[in-house]
């Protein structure tokens, strides 16, 4: 299942400044994780930015997923 969802995210130098975006619009995966991040629903997203679905919106958080996995993000340690 990641697999498919993460066929949904692509790359091109000649879209967002090769940001990684949802395939079939102009939507990249970082603005859809800070939607989630500030609480905003799937349906909400998708009415905001109709171009994608809720699959497109699963894939941005697969995507977010696989990168915490893939690299360490120096965080503040609490006091």
């Amino acid at each position: 299942m990641e697999a498919d969802l993460l066929a949904l995210i692509v790359a091109d130098p000649a879209v967002g400044h090769g940001q990684a975006c949802i395939r079939g619009s102009r939507v990249p995966v970082s603005v859809v994780l800070d939607c989630l991040a500030d609480g905003m629903s799937v349906s909400e997203i998708v009415t905001e930015y109709p171009s994608i679905d809720g699959s497109g919106v699963r894939a941005a958080a697969a995507y977010g997923a696989r990168l915490a996995r893939e690299e360490l993000v120096p965080l503040r340690t609490a006091p």
